[in-house]
């Protein structure tokens, strides 16, 4: 595997991988032409009963290609429980003539995608020692159902057991599918209700040559750990005695450690660790059928992002089904950051994830000779040492004069050189270890047999200064340190992607955020260094099963809300400090306090999403006149709507503006605007609630009515939000809060403005 993804498999770090299946086959005359996989979307079923749908779609393929035994050969999947659709192999000259067919709405190349890789609940409040609270409330999720589209699953792991689960919910509809070292009837249980495996899409039509080595399980079971960390953290089982290296040690537990879980492997061992779109939206379409509450997927794609209804964004068309039928779907912000404008999955009707720290790390002591002592961020476990000090300007300095002696280096982008230049002199000449002074990093390495030490450039001209000031500079290493609470801050993870939203910027990116630094969680016996089946992994692809594990708790307490409702009442409740109070940064190229484009409405908190007061709701319908209002053509939004006939759009068009969403962002203010915005009441019946705005700077925030008065006849509410500019150039976007507050509740929505008086003109 390459060494990008590696880091994906040891960090969660995701890349884009634009690459198409291709074949070739012999059409008629004799001729070679490619195939490729392509989708077949036909929109909302005809038929209620799944195999009529794929009769349907099998007819369709034989009036294409001739016979019945070319179109069972051609077809890899049948899309038939959230919509309707079918992935087969075909010409481009097929593709185009079936394109034509008056019941296909699209039709889309396969593409391909890739993942983004025990304290954290107690960290957000989730204490199962406490006799009230969410946790309590919703009896830790049991009977709700998540469904992880990912890289498979470990079922030995005891965040898998099943003890003390009641039955299967009688809703479930779903499977386990036997396969490579994987018995149904011995590795699902109460726990691990559905498995399942995609791989048609990786596979040329005569079935070789997938990528797939033989290192991987033609199963459901994972060949590297991504999956069971995923679906662990999520829903896992309390596993006591857990740690990294012995750093950390305590109980593993899911976010909603009564819940069930069905696992969908979409991902797979390949070169570039890719899954094919066509077996994703597969994936999602059985597990809208299977019946799941809660849809967790840590995939996505980097810039350039794509369109909410692009032909190659299947997790927004699948999403879109899911939420249709009342499904929430979760999915990572991207591990792009802290570039602006970075952030993925970015559909209004998706809940997308950014992930910050804990309040929790193990720093190495380095004590200069002169007694100074600095906190290396890289843990260690080698004892204690003591050596002569060095710097060089270059890893082709290091020579056999460093041998035993522990070496200070700088790497900056203009060096040209990398930490694998070093690390290899540092190999051939035996030097006692490395000190890398570098661009601040938030992910966790654990410092073994060769020291290698991590730190920042401050750190690192205070270590160059002692040097430069003493013949004889030492240094002494000691072993790391636990630091826990409030003296280490939060901060938005400096690979967390960023916002504004680069193709719907009206509709605010990231939503939420949550821990994503160092997580422990399940992973497979193969995982280097692993103790007992446990490892720390970070990235945004450990942020997301934690809210997904939230959000299964909330609907356990909750079952009648609407995605909508559940997102709404995470990000009017979310917090902009962390659990101790202290401000939450945003870790970049330099530190800030964060804002909504580093974590939307801030860091979940769990227990305040219970009892938000009031909710932002919003539908299907809602979100198509969405689209309308965002110019696609009608033809474009009927590739999602749940109508036979061509979807019409209001005339006028509606504003970008009046999507019902718990947030307002306006890019482009150079006029006065008007907007609304609509809550449901779900606190109290008899509720008044006052007003209170924090304008952005330069920024006048007029609201009408100012109180809102809800009863037994009055659950919904609308008020009006006329925003003003007092800027006279284009500015920077600026930031504050609308509240609504009865005293007890205080349901807060992000205001995010940009004045451009100039449109697209950045000086």
């Amino acid at each position: 595997m390459s060494s990008q993804v590696s880091c994906w498999w040891v960090f969660g770090v995701m890349s884009v991988v634009l690459i198409l299946n291709v074949e070739f086959s012999v059409v008629e005359g004799g001729a070679s032409e490619e195939t490729k996989i392509q989708i077949v979307y036909l929109g909302e079923r005809e038929h209620n009963d799944p195999e009529l749908t794929t009769a349907s779609h099998l007819r369709m393929l034989e009036s294409l290609l001739g016979s019945k035994k070319d179109a069972s050969e051609s077809m890899i999947h049948s899309y038939r429980q959230g919509f309707s659709g079918f992935a087969a192999h075909l010409t481009d000259s097929q593709a185009k003539k079936i394109a034509e067919h008056p019941d296909v709405v699209q039709v889309s190349p396969n593409t391909f995608y890739e993942p983004q890789t025990t304290r954290v609940f107690d960290y957000l409040g989730l204490s199962p020692s406490s006799p009230k609270g969410l946790l309590h409330d919703a009896n830790m999720g049991e009977d709700v159902i998540i469904g992880v589209l990912d890289s498979g699953v470990w079922p030995e792991s005891l965040s898998f057991s099943d003890t003390g689960l009641g039955p299967i919910p009688t809703r479930w509809r779903g499977t386990c599918v036997d396969g490579e070292q994987f018995d149904s009837k011995k590795h699902c249980n109460k726990k691990l209700i559905g498995a399942r495996y995609y791989m048609d899409g990786l596979f040329k039509k005569n079935k070789t040559d997938s990528r797939i080595p033989d290192t991987e399980f033609m199963s459901a079971r994972e060949a590297l750990p991504h999956g069971s960390h995923v679906a662990s953290i999520a829903a896992g089982a309390f596993v006591p005695n857990v740690s990294e290296h012995g750093f950390g040690m305590g109980t593993a537990r899911g976010g909603a450690p009564k819940a069930r879980i069905a696992m969908y492997k979409v991902c797979w061992q390949t070169e570039d660790g890719s899954s094919a779109s066509a077996d994703v939206l597969k994936a999602m379409d059985d597990a809208i059928g299977d019946g799941v509450d809660v849809i967790t997927i840590s995939l996505g794609r980097a810039i350039p992002i794509l369109r909410e209804i692009d032909v190659s964004n299947v997790f927004s068309y699948g999403a879109f089904h899911a939420i249709s039928k009342g499904i929430t779907v979760l999915m990572a912000s991207g591990n792009s950051g802290p570039e602006a404008y970075s952030v993925q999955n970015i559909a209004p009707w998706i809940i997308t994830v950014a992930g910050t720290s804990l309040d929790r790390w193990f720093p190495t002591p380095l004590t200069l000779g002169n007694n100074v002592t600095l906190l290396a961020r890289t843990p260690s476990v080698v004892p204690e040492i003591q050596a002569e000090l060095i710097y060089v300007d270059s890893s082709k300095k290091i020579t056999s004069e460093a041998q035993g002696k522990i070496v200070l280096c700088f790497i900056t982008p203009e060096s040209g050189e990398t930490a694998d230049d070093y690390f290899n002199q540092q190999m051939e000449f035996r030097t006692r270890g490395l000190i890398i002074a570098s661009k601040r990093s938030d992910l966790m390495v654990v410092s073994g047999g060769m020291i290698l030490m991590g730190i920042d450039y401050e750190q690192g001209t205070t270590i160059f200064n002692y040097i430069r000031s003493t013949s004889k500079p030492t240094i002494k290493m000691s072993p790391s340190i636990s630091l826990t609470g409030p003296i280490v801050a939060t901060k938005v993870a400096d690979f967390s992607s960023r916002g504004p939203n680069s193709v719907s910027p009206y509709v605010l990116k990231p939503d939420i955020a949550a821990p994503a630094v160092a997580i422990m969680a399940a992973c497979t016996p193969e995982k280097m260094n692993n103790e007992n089946g446990y490892t720390a992994l970070s990235g945004t692809s450990m942020a997301t099963p934690v809210v997904a594990g939230v959000v299964a708790l909330l609907k356990a307490v909750h079952p009648d809300w609407s995605p909508a409702m559940l997102k709404s009442a995470l990000i009017t409740t979310a917090s902009l400090t962390d659990p101790h109070g202290e401000p939450i940064f945003s870790e970049g190229l330099s530190r800030k306090l964060a804002d909504p484009f580093d974590f939307g409405g801030g860091l979940v908190n769990p227990d305040k999403a219970a009892n938000p007061g009031l909710v932002y709701d919003a539908d299907a319908e809602d979100y198509r006149r969405f689209l309308c209002a965002s110019n696609y053509g009608e033809t474009y939004i009927t590739t999602i709507s749940e109508q036979k006939g061509l979807y019409k759009c209001p005339s006028p068009r509606p504003s970008m503006l009046d999507l019902n969403l718990p947030s307002i962002t306006i890019p482009f203010l150079n006029e006065d605007v008007t907007l609304t915005r609509t809550v449901t009441n779900v606190g109290p019946v008899n509720s008044v609630y006052k007003l209170i705005v924090q304008p952005p700077m330069g920024v006048k925030i007029s609201v009408t009515p100012k109180r809102l008065v809800f009863n037994s006849r009055v659950k919904k509410l609308s008020y009006q939000v006329t925003v003003s500019t007092t800027h006279k150039a284009n500015s920077i976007y600026f930031f504050g809060s609308l509240i609504w507050t009865d005293g007890t509740h205080s349901v807060s929505i992000p205001l995010s403005i940009r004045t451009q008086m100039l449109k697209y003109f950045d000086q």
